[in-house]
């Protein structure tokens, strides 16, 4: 499929993740000295969708100087200070197109979309939340998109564990395995991908997208899941952002698939 414009809301005020989100807006918090932000936009990036939207929200300002100085963040300069002149001597070589848009303090997950309608044209655009990672294999998943022909995909993902799993034999530890993905049902995982007409069913800023319209959509049989089995996590509260972490510095990050 071609190539797709993707959104990235990231307006909540993360509320779980108070020792962080009291300084800076959630996906803003960092991972291996990045912000999480920066991880998923990665994640498009390597599959080739490279022009992305934020719905800005709680602290967005922080976020716009993140995009307006990312080129100068990501490249070397040599600075003369006594004229201010300057020369950039190792470029950054990101080519991705970000576009930070406010989209209200208190607006609902559906109503930030609908705010972006003016930028999204006529065209399918993806959708995924600013503070979850995982694996999906974006190719695959447009793919399915396109097969199936309905206005709506949600990826759909197995819960992490909140615990560590054991596999007893007798009283035995057989195996244990640090918060493994559970087999028991299906979660919306965000990474959507949506037809324009899903705008239409947003009626305003207080409309939340995971409620009336994915619900009329799936009444409608228009909405299909894209079964991811493989690594999804979420980053909601301190242990879970301290769970990535760990998993960034040991190089065991099994969402970093580009180079």
């Amino acid at each position: 499929m071609p190539r797709m414009k993707v959104v990235i809301l990231a307006g909540g005020q993360g509320t779980r993740l108070a020792e962080e989100t009291e300084v800076r807006p959630k996906p803003m918090v960092e991972i291996g000295g990045r912000p999480i932000l920066w991880h998923i936009m990665n994640i498009y990036a390597h599959h080739g969708h490279k022009d992305f939207i934020v719905a800005c929200g709680y602290k967005g300002e922080i976020i716009k100087e993140y995009v307006h100085n990312f080129f100068l963040h990501n490249s070397d300069i040599a600075v003369n200070l006594k004229d201010g002149s300057h020369q950039v001597l190792g470029t950054s070589s990101v080519d991705w197109r970000i576009t930070a848009v406010d989209t209200g303090l208190n607006t609902m997950t559906g109503g930030r979309v609908r705010r972006l309608k003016h930028l999204l044209g006529d065209e399918p655009f993806m959708v995924t939340y600013g503070d979850g990672l995982g694996t999906i294999d974006i190719a695959a998943l447009l793919a399915f998109h396109k097969q199936h022909g309905k206005l709506a995909t949600i990826t759909a993902v197995r819960p992490p564990s909140r615990f560590g799993e054991l596999i007893l034999e007798g009283q035995q530890v057989k195996r244990y395995a640090e918060k493994p993905q559970t087999s028991q049902g299906w979660i919306n995982g965000g990474f959507f991908v949506f037809s324009p007409r899903v705008l239409d069913l947003i009626e305003d800023d207080a409309t939340v997208l995971e409620r009336k319209p994915l619900e009329r959509l799936a009444n409608d049989s228009q909405l299909m899941a894209f079964q991811h089995e493989g690594f999804w996590q979420p980053m909601d509260t301190m242990a879970e952002k301290e769970h990535l972490e760990k998993m960034w510095t040991t190089g065991s990050a099994p969402w970093k698939i580009w180079t």
